[in-house]
């Protein structure tokens, strides 16, 4: 029977997990890019592929892995590459919502794939979630792991991911009833719109870049 620290702790990390991936951000904007014209697959490979990100930053803090956060050039090589990855995706948004195709495309395995490296480069191009977890990890005390084991760590993971796999599905089938029932015009639309918010994003990244570069 598993005692009532366990139930908890899986608890906590569930709720948590649901907050960190439901919170709107460029994972939600790619995604739902990609799904608005692809549907269901597309946006869950995007989905999977923000999850391996997490999955390793999440393992790093729960190690104790702050020396990386203490490493500027890493921090500063992550930010860089996040930001550019941000604003290639925002430019395609943009050229996206201004085709007309004829027909939905069907999607084939390389945009599978491409949707999966997308979403493992915006979590891996992320260096706050390291620092996320980090800080995550003085909370710990709180739900009573004063002096936490590996164990449990192993079950505050488990309950992060299992909250974070249904979020999968839960987020790639919200966009594919989008993809279902919005019109030509409102896909383009919002196309267009995830695109604008992807450049923003990126462009902040890389201006946040360039100050911290050069001051």
């Amino acid at each position: 029977m598993i005692d009532t620290a366990i139930l908890s702790t899986l608890g906590a990390a569930f709720l948590f997990g649901l907050s960190f991936n439901a919170a709107p951000g460029p994972v939600w904007a790619e995604s739902l890019r990609r799904g608005l014209t692809g549907g269901f697959g597309p946006a869950f490979a995007v989905q999977i592929g923000s999850l391996v990100g997490d999955a390793t930053w999440a393992i790093l803090g729960l190690l104790g892995a702050s020396l990386l956060i203490d490493t500027p050039l890493l921090m500063s090589l992550l930010s860089l590459a996040g930001g550019a990855l941000l604003v290639q995706m925002g430019v395609q948004g943009l050229r996206d919502a201004l085709k007309t195709p004829e027909s939905p495309p069907r999607p084939t395995i390389g945009q599978t794939k491409g949707a999966l490296m997308a979403g493992a480069g915006l979590s891996l191009g992320n260096p706050q979630n390291i620092g996320t977890w980090v800080a995550l990890v003085g909370v710990l005390p709180s739900l009573g792991l004063d002096a936490p084991t590996d164990r449990d760590l192993g079950w505050f993971f488990a309950g992060f991911m299992a909250a974070s796999v249904l979020w999968c599905f839960l987020c790639a089938g919200i966009i594919a009833l989008a993809h279902r029932n919005f019109s030509p015009s409102a896909q383009r639309a919002m196309t267009g719109a995830c695109g604008l918010f992807l450049l923003a994003a990126g462009g902040l990244v890389l201006w946040d870049w360039g100050n911290r570069l050069f001051s």
